[in-house]
């Protein structure tokens, strides 16, 4: 079946993300969360990013206040799973994706096609707690969703052809670029830049150099728009340190282990941009 109207659960950076994207798309969306203060703090993040881009000229008032109307948010996780499409983008722990998939799966039609956004986290695990593996996907969106044009498209071990044939017309819809990628622990992305950023906090704790070098070293000397620490805040501290954690249990290597210096931050509540503490302090 086409799909025609998307749930996302969650209503944090990600979440509101997509469901704004989902909905500048042309799809109704149901933006899900467990409290009315999230789903209010997703719809200010949904207003505030339309209305940059009516400032910026990319959008007229009338199209912005459109794609808003055609997101509605709820509390009730059974009103979310009366949809084609089922985004799930709630934090990166397993204990809490299960659980939430789980529940609506018991709601949802048979016709229902699950994604989940995790970064990490393996489809396959994720998809086993449902009846549904063979309509269960990877849909890894980047942050932020709204300019960040990749989404890495994951296929679990029982994921079907049509499954796939959906998830890629719904990010050509959406204008992303989709690449396919197989169920592995952090799939590509992640394999890659975690590893990278937790080196870079090992080198700031070994007082290789300052936390400016170090970023100005990469931003510089590799071309990364933005340093590895600074990216670190910009991701949230202890979602870096959950990723590294799966990593570290997916691939049973202690290399991949987060740095003690990570820990130690994501224990003081120094998560980053979102914190307003992190490598660096932000207003």
């Amino acid at each position: 079946m086409p799909i025609r109207t998307v749930a996302v659960l969650g209503a944090g950076q990600m979440g509101a993300g997509i469901a704004q994207v989902a909905a500048a798309s042309g799809y109704d969306v149901v933006m899900r969360d467990v409290e009315e203060r999230f789903l209010a703090s997703g719809f200010s993040k949904i207003e505030r990013s339309l209305q940059r881009s009516v400032e910026k000229g990319a959008l007229d008032t009338a199209s912005a206040r459109l794609i808003r109307d055609r997101i509605q948010g709820t509390l009730d996780l059974a009103a979310a799973a009366k949809v084609d499409l089922v985004i799930e983008a709630v934090p990166e722990d397993p204990v809490l994706k299960k659980s939430v998939l789980q529940e609506i799966d018991g709601s949802a039609a048979p016709h229902t096609v699950f994604a989940s956004n995790t970064s990490s986290i393996g489809i396959g695990e994720l998809a086993s707690v449902t009846r549904r593996p063979d309509r269960f996907v990877g849909m890894h969106f980047f942050n932020p969703v709204p300019v960040m044009k990749l989404v890495e498209v994951v296929r679990g071990k029982s994921t079907s052809e049509e499954t796939m044939r959906l998830a890629l017309e719904v990010c050509a819809r959406m204008g992303k670029t989709a690449v396919e990628v197989h169920d592995f622990p952090g799939f590509v992305s992640n394999r890659v830049l975690m590893p990278m950023i937790n080196e870079a906090i090992l080198a700031l704790q070994d007082g290789v150099a300052t936390r400016e070098a170090i970023d100005t070293v990469m931003r510089l000397g590799a071309n990364h728009p933005m340093g590895p620490l600074e990216l670190a805040d910009f991701i949230g501290l202890d979602t870096c340190q959950n990723i590294m954690e799966v990593l570290q249990e997916g691939f049973h290597s202690e290399k991949y282990a987060p740095a003690p210096l990570l820990r130690r931050m994501v224990s003081q509540g120094k998560l980053g941009k979102k914190a307003g503490h992190g490598f660096y302090d932000y207003p």
